[in-house]
């Protein structure tokens, strides 16, 4: 089963309440989405950390109920 664009958002935004979430469905199906999460969370932590982060804030459903996600993050500038 797909997962909606809200859904992701509310599980990244449990994880990181300071975050500024973009989600872009990219063929209307539910289960190709593009995402951008900032966060001062990321400060100080590798490309591949912030990743991992977002990643374990999906609760596993990578490869199950969400097929592909684009991602990019980024820390605030000061």
């Amino acid at each position: 089963m797909a997962m909606q664009a809200h859904e992701i958002e509310d599980l990244i935004r449990l994880a990181f309440p300071d975050a500024k979430i973009s989600i872009e469905d990219l063929r209307g199906d539910g289960d190709h989405y593009s995402c951008m999460v900032e966060s001062a969370a990321f400060l100080g932590k590798t490309r591949v950390q912030q990743h991992q982060m977002v990643y374990n804030s999906l609760g596993g459903r990578m490869g199950g109920q969400l097929h592909a996600l684009a991602l990019q993050t980024r820390a605030p500038k000061s």
